[in-house]
């Protein structure tokens, strides 16, 4: 996430490009069949505007009559698009701040003042709220799978809001914008990032979190996890904090998440890379082995500058950690950090009931830059399957199969990590490849596949090398560049899989140097304006959805297109957006398992001159329910060059709506909810992030003052913050 269309620093590390394979980008499969989706039902309630000056949040459209005799799901009316620095939802609804950086969460902590003079980081909300999952309470404080009132959250903190090196709106005067950097504002950073676990309850018709829960807790990249898996002691992992590889510092860059079906978190581990410092001839330094190789394919070449310069704070070893050069004389890596980043880069378990259980690195599902983990379906007697996506430009889609049946008698386990170790650690990895068609399949990740024991430019060695180089083990199969895979979701109705892909600016139908042609399942390339500059390739992104068939193959699909609603409807604005519909990047996506109702959030730059960061509501069609249609473009030798396609049902208004528009800056990402589905939690990451560090001492010129405008917590430097949403009559999300 936090990619945004338009960089706020010099290097964009959300929108990293190291895919230099050959791979089709399915350039060689003009005929590829797309199809946009066809949704389903709901209705639209009477229209009017409030506004719920108490939280800021702006109430537009909808019908708030207690007396309404049934449900409709998506029976608001739309919120209209805006500019505005609040958090507007439908009348009827009201969204109240719920926990906010820098919240203390472990008692003795004091109270946030927001003005660059707080410590502690650890003992305090981190930023950038991301992913996020409900685990319920019963009375007694444990687990309950039925618990609407009482629970805890686990929120991912992905990053921080940053500008040259510094994450300015936690240091006084903005901190220290060149190298070396001071440990003080060093450690506060680091502390930042990672995951929190607080307990929330509501209590008279108020939801409110705990600070002083015994269930709170933080990770942070200081944190000590295990390797478990294929990778677990293997030669790529040994560092001087871990000379045997069974252990690794923390989890950084948290993004998307996922819950297992027996109750555990799942926290995955985004842009790890742009964190790690490379010296300019460390190439030479290892020898240029095949350390450099995997190295470049992760986006790390010799001379590459870190994204915080937290290598440079001082010869101490939480510093040193963040040089991923050769620097020792080792042989295996036991005396220097030259592996790493090899550390980064997977599915983290957590067990968020108990504070006290060491959490797990599960290398089986890869290493990539990882987003959310959904499930298939869950059946008794058949193995678990997991979806997952590598956000990057020109990346792929995967999906993990475990070995073990899934037994339903582990869905209420004593030692929670124990079933995670019986599903996650033993399985078969997979990657995506689409074909012309519609259809496509999982091509095996495994030293069995000829392709990989005999790629030539990376030597495989076992399942463990295979683990901690998947980018490179897939680019070996062929598998298919996609545009920028980021959060999947399963609908539980039908079992189908949906992605966000959330843009690309590398599609051409003139490619040159890294850039690749649209194709079937990426099929836009095109030229979109904001206000007076062009934005090339597919600056608003799309969500492909995928149904498993026989054995390893599947059918595909594009459900949706992002298109502002006065695009070219042809080539552009596939999917017919309406103003009430309309958006760009979508990123988020969740499935409620109450209503059915699939949510969509965008990330945005490409669209942030019309309206902030937005969250949609829509009611699936399935797979092929549409017709096919061709793209046909002009390339600049006036050759043609046309993309078979297949379109699905055009939205209409009851199938596709706008939920709720953020703040200033913001970006809408993450969604939990309550089992009956009459609460939801939504995070606003970055509120402000375009504000310029030189303006920090000035708020009338901060981008954003969300939410202390919205009356949460002291100051008005702008906090990543969650949010909780109700509906007024008491009714479903949504309805």
């Amino acid at each position: 996430m936090t990619q945004r269309g338009e960089p706020t620093q010099a290097t964009d590390f959300n929108d990293e490009n190291s895919n230099t394979s050959a791979n089709p980008s399915f350039e060689a499969v003009l005929g590829a069949r797309l199809s946009r989706r066809g949704l389903l039902r709901g209705s639209v309630g009477t229209v009017g505007t409030a506004m719920l000056a108490g939280f800021g949040v702006s109430a537009c459209g909808g019908s708030d009559d207690p007396e309404a005799p049934a449900e409709q799901l998506l029976g608001f009316a739309a919120v209209p698009k805006g500019l505005a620095d609040v958090v507007a939802v439908p009348a009827g609804y009201t969204a109240s701040v719920l926990y906010a950086l820098g919240d203390p969460i472990l008692p003795g902590t004091p109270a946030y003042r927001n003005d660059g003079s707080d410590a502690d980081f650890d003992r305090r909300g981190g930023d950038h709220h991301d992913g996020m999952e409900w685990f319920g309470l019963g009375a007694d404080g444990k687990r309950s799978d039925s618990a609407t009132e009482r629970g805890l959250l686990a929120i991912n903190h992905e990053a921080t809001t940053d500008e040259k090196l510094s994450s300015f709106f936690i240091h006084a005067d903005g901190g220290t914008a060149t190298l070396p950097r001071p440990a003080l504002e060093v450690d506060r950073e680091v502390a930042l990032h990672g995951v929190a676990v607080i307990e929330v309850a509501k209590t008279g018709g108020q939801w409110a979190y705990a600070p002083n829960s015994s269930m709170n807790f933080r990770l942070t990249p200081l944190s000590p996890i295990e390797i478990s898996g294929p990778a677990r002691g293997h030669a790529q992992l040994i560092t001087k904090y871990s000379p045997t590889g069974t252990m690794t510092r923390g989890t950084l860059n948290n993004c998307g998440t996922g819950k297992t079906p027996w109750g555990t978190f799942l926290t995955g581990e985004e842009n790890w890379f742009g964190y790690f410092t490379r010296g300019a001839a460390d190439d030479a330094a290892r020898g240029n082995d095949q350390s450099v190789t995997s190295l470049k394919r992760y986006g790390r070449s010799q001379g590459a500058a870190s994204r915080h310069g937290w290598e440079s704070a001082g010869a101490a070893d939480q510093y040193a950690r963040w040089n991923n050069s050769k620097t020792g004389t080792s042989k295996d890596g036991s005396d220097d950090y030259r592996n790493e980043m090899n550390g980064m880069g997977y599915i983290v378990e957590i067990d968020a009931y108990d504070k006290t259980r060491t959490a797990k690195k599960r290398t089986a599902l890869g290493r990539f830059a990882h987003e959310s983990a959904a499930f298939g379906k869950v059946e008794v007697g058949k193995p678990l399957t997991v979806y997952m996506g590598d956000d990057s430009r020109g990346e792929y889609i995967y999906k993990f199969v475990s070995t073990a049946l899934w037994n339903a008698a582990d869905a209420q386990p004593a030692d929670r990590l124990a079933v995670g170790d019986k599903y996650l650690d033993s399985g078969t990895l997979y990657v995506a490849q689409f074909n012309a068609d519609g259809t496509g399949q999982w091509v095996e990740l495994s030293m069995a596949n000829a392709a990989i024991a005999g790629y030539g430019a990376y030597r495989f060695g076992d399942a463990g090398d295979i683990a901690v180089h998947t980018r490179l083990a897939a680019d070996a199969v062929g598998a298919t560049k996609m545009d920028r895979p980021e959060w999947n979701a399963v609908n539980p109705a039908s079992g189908e899989i949906y992605f966000t892909l959330t843009n690309n600016s590398n599609r051409s139908i003139d490619p040159t140097g890294s850039q690749y042609l649209p194709d079937g399942p990426n099929p836009r390339a095109y030229t979109d304006m904001k206000g007076t500059t062009k934005q090339s390739g597919n600056p608003n992104g799309h969500l492909v959805r995928m149904k498993e068939g026989a054995g390893q193959a599947f059918t595909w699909d594009v459900y949706l297109f992002g298109a502002e609603a006065d695009a070219d409807k042809g080539m552009v604005n596939i999917s017919a957006l309406t103003a009430e519909q309309d958006f760009s990047s979508p990123d988020g996506l969740v499935f409620s398992k109450a209503t059915g109702i699939c949510w969509i959030q965008t990330d945005d730059g490409a669209f942030t001159d019309v309206s902030n960061c937005m969250m949609l509501a829509a009611l699936p069609g399935s797979v092929g329910d549409g017709g096919k249609k061709t793209l046909s473009y002009t390339r600049a030798d006036g050759s043609k060059l046309d993309v078979a396609t297949q379109v699905g049902k055009a939205a209409t208004p009851d199938t596709l709506k706008r939920f709720l528009v953020g703040p200033k800056g913001c970006e809408i990402t993450g969604l939990a909810e309550t089992p009956d589905g009459k609460a939801i939690f939504v995070n606003i990451q970055h509120p402000g992030e375009s504000t310029k560090m030189a303006d920090i001492a000035d708020p009338a010129r901060y981008q954003s003052q969300w939410p202390a405008n919205a009356g949460y917590g002291a100051g008005k430097r702008p906090r990543s913050a969650t949010i909780v949403i109700t509906k007024n009559d008491g009714g479903r999300i949504g309805s």
